[in-house]
């Protein structure tokens, strides 16, 4: 995944609405009437909300074989997969950032601890 569909699949999760869509079909598909039922949306806003998630590839749908009518929507595994790496990425750095200030720390600290046990020789050599 680009940046780009990075970006995008950040944005379209930005609204509150869509995020809960995105969990509730993380538990299995469900139709519009069902999402819209489930987190307060009009029909209409709803409409709206899967549309801007069907553009974004965050979500799939298809027709119900015994009613063309329905449609039944699903999570897709790819673009929470991508996301997921870009976020191992950015967490190895940090882990890596903060591995490297945990020994600067220590170094400092054992530097800090000789200092003071050559300072309390020398007061009792005196």
């Amino acid at each position: 995944m680009v940046d780009d569909e990075v970006d995008r699949f950040f944005e379209v999760l930005a609204d509150p609405t869509r995020r809960q869509v995105v969990r509730l079909l993380g538990d299995g598909p469900l139709r519009a009437g069902q999402l819209a039922a489930a987190t307060g949306a009009s029909s209409p806003a709803m409409s709206r909300h899967l549309r801007i998630l069907l553009s974004a590839r965050v979500i799939t749908d298809e027709r119900v074989p015994d009613d063309a009518r329905l449609r039944v929507f699903r999570l897709r595994q790819e673009p929470v997969v991508a996301v997921q790496a870009w976020l191992d990425q950015v967490q190895a750095h940090w882990q890596e950032q903060l591995g490297a200030f945990k020994k600067h720390v220590e170094k400092n600290d054992l530097e800090k601890k000789d200092l003071e046990k050559k300072h309390v020789d020398r007061e009792e050599t005196s």
